[in-house]
């Protein structure tokens, strides 16, 4: 199979047989085709002719171009998902990436706010959503949604009218590999969400099944709720990403520091492992260090 094509039938897979988002397929073709970009470069114009050797020296160069450890991991995964496809379909005789490994990603634990930091970055979008700006309404109903529901970003982006049931206060969320669940929010952010879908229209250029509206009145984008919470979060102390997912982190954190089961939380999150959710509890037992050494008379 010719080089060109590889992405192409390979995202192909993933979306019909696989199930996986747009999010990931897209995610999945900007790393493959940087693999295909250092192939090609090379004289390799077909995918039987990738080898370990060849992949070696991909991940190789990326690491001496100051790619993080973490970028470095993902991609060494979208590779070996390609090769063991290209294998078990026949396209290959062996799997090259068989044997390939990535060095191991930092260990970082989560940025998660403080619920003093929480209560004052809401205090200031609602003093906002009071001029009635249809944009404040929406940033402040974005915000309260993510905090209260631990939603991923693309969850929120890719919410439809029918999905938020106000009565109920229940979201239904379509997650990765396009599994569905239903997740509860709160009376605060209900009252946001009400506020929204009552200057929605506003916003609305024709009849769109979104929730949540960008500027020009079409579906709002990932990266628009990325640069609203990047923009929130620069300047309130603390370290790690400002997306987001510090959002979800800091939900998600304060739960379990509430006493919510451990595996409610899985499910809230949409964790298809139990593993994954466990870094919260890491996160809690920091906190808890940090009070003790700050409170305690003999820490």
């Amino acid at each position: 199979m010719q080089l060109d094509r590889v992405v192409d039938d390979f995202a192909l897979y993933l979306t019909t047989e696989r199930g996986f988002s747009a999010n990931t397929v897209r995610a999945y073709r900007g790393d493959l085709a940087h693999l295909v970009a250092f192939a090609q470069a090379t004289g390799i114009q077909r995918a039987e002719d990738i080898d370990l050797e060849l992949l070696r020296g991909w991940l190789w160069r990326q690491s001496q171009d100051g790619l993080a450890k973490s970028t470095l991991a993902r991609r060494s995964a979208a590779a070996r998902a390609l090769t063991q496809w290209l294998a078990r379909s026949g396209e290959t005789e062996t799997d090259a990436a068989a044997r390939l490994k990535a060095p191991k990603s930092d260990s970082h634990l989560p940025r998660v706010l403080t619920r003093q930091q929480m209560d004052a970055l809401l205090d200031s979008l609602a003093a906002r959503a009071r001029t009635n700006d249809p944009v404040a309404l929406r940033d402040l109903a974005i915000i309260e949604l993510l905090y209260a529901s631990a939603l991923r970003v693309s969850e929120v982006a890719g919410l439809d009218l029918g999905d938020v049931d106000l009565d109920r206060l229940t979201v239904l969320v379509t997650g990765k590999g396009s599994k569905q669940r239903v997740v509860p929010f709160g009376v605060p952010a209900k009252r946001a969400l009400a506020a929204w879908l009552h200057s929605r229209h506003a916003l609305e250029q024709s009849p769109a099944p979104a929730f949540f509206l960008g500027v020009r009145g079409g579906r709002i984008g990932t990266r628009a709720i990325y640069d609203l919470v990047a923009g929130l979060l620069d300047g309130i102390p603390g370290s790690g990403p400002a997306g987001p997912h510090a959002l979800r982190h800091t939900a998600a954190t304060h739960l379990l520091d509430g006493g919510a089961d451990l595996r409610a939380v899985q499910e809230l999150l949409g964790h298809a492992s139990l593993g994954t959710t466990q870094i919260y509890t890491h996160v809690s037992t920091e906190r808890l260090k940090e009070s003790y050494a700050l409170a305690h008379p003999r820490a």
